[in-house]
């Protein structure tokens, strides 16, 4: 009897997984069709939103960054925000102020655009240390601090920061504590030729190449199938052999000659986590190392310092982690 309830509980736990792989490649499928060139870029946002996480995106302007966020949005059937950073932006204006209402006598809470699903912080880097630590604190702490009161944000909610790699006058460079909170750093390339022809030929039949007109994006999943979606990476099995794979090659930042600061941590578990939602992704329930080595860029890349050494002599932060995956033994 015990082993008859076991078997039908696994069958329907198979069920379960085999449907979200479903949703997932459709959610997959949806957005490259809106997003043309960007598979790697979208994959990555779909493994930050199935974490939990947040992500940065780091690419010059025009390169569908915000469209990508906004085509996610509507795919999820979540409600999304943009802040555009600037220099004068006060931390006000991203958590909300309590205003005096004259005609009732008392104060109403005005909340900020942080009380949303999605959001999107486009060019994070233009704002000062005061603004981008309210961030943080929505970031970290799921809540957001108005006047000494704590306010819960959305159980989803996740951020999308970007920044442009090539400027650097008038920006306020993120601290390390800011950007060891995002689970990914996610660098968006210029998509390639043909790529880059199909959003003309879009654009010449009439689509606006950076906007979205309503009911224009297939809502795959809606807000509560993300939180059954998260609840279910924890089915993702992963062995002791590539678990342990996943701590090497964390240490091993720690101690590279060409690295001045290695990961921490956080680093480890969210290569661990993000591995999972790779494996999921690819239609898989377990995790092997390919997974592991698909996400160490984009989850430890921004967790390091090069030494001075290395960087006059042009070294990149991905050629070291390539070394260092050069010099680890996968498990077989």
């Amino acid at each position: 009897m015990n082993d008859s309830i076991g078997t039908s509980q696994e069958t329907s736990a198979d069920a379960e997984l085999a449907d979200l792989q479903q949703r997932l490649a459709r959610l997959q499928q949806n957005l490259a069709r809106i997003v043309i060139g960007q598979e790697r870029v979208l994959r990555q946002m779909m493994i930050t939103i199935l974490c939990g996480g947040h992500a940065l995106l780091e690419g010059v302007p025009g390169t569908a960054k915000t469209l990508a966020v906004r085509a996610l949005a509507m795919s999820l059937s979540c409600d999304a925000k943009r802040i555009q950073f600037t220099p004068d932006l006060m931390p006000s204006d991203i958590i909300g102020t309590n205003v005096f209402n004259l005609a009732t006598n008392e104060f109403n809470l005005h909340k900020g655009p942080v009380f949303t699903d999605l959001l999107l912080a486009d060019e994070i880097n233009r704002a000062p240390a005061k603004t981008q630590s309210a961030l943080l604190e929505a970031m970290s702490e799921a809540h957001s601090t108005i006047d000494g009161v704590r306010h819960r944000l959305s159980e989803v909610f996740t951020v999308f920061a970007t920044q442009n790699p090539i400027e650097f006058e008038g920006t306020y460079p993120l601290p390390e504590a800011q950007q060891d909170r995002f689970l990914l750093k996610i660098d968006v390339d210029y998509p390639d030729e043909a790529s880059e022809m199909a959003v003309l030929e879009a654009f010449d039949r009439g689509a606006p190449p950076d906007r979205l007109a309503p009911g224009s994006v297939e809502e795959v999943m809606d807000v509560a199938g993300l939180r059954t979606a998260r609840s279910m990476l924890s089915r993702v099995r992963i062995d002791e052999t590539v678990r342990r794979y996943v701590l090497t090659l964390v240490r091993a930042t720690r101690g590279y000659d060409s690295i001045l600061v290695g990961a921490g941590p956080r680093g480890s578990i969210n290569l661990l986590v993000a591995s999972k939602a790779q494996a999921l992704l690819e239609g898989r329930d377990y995790v092997i190392p390919d997974d592991v080595v698909a996400m160490v860029a984009p989850v430890l890349g921004h967790r390091m310092t090069l030494a001075a050494d290395a960087e006059i002599s042009g070294a990149t932060t991905g050629e070291v982690l390539q070394s260092i995956l050069d010099g680890v033994d996968v498990p077989r």
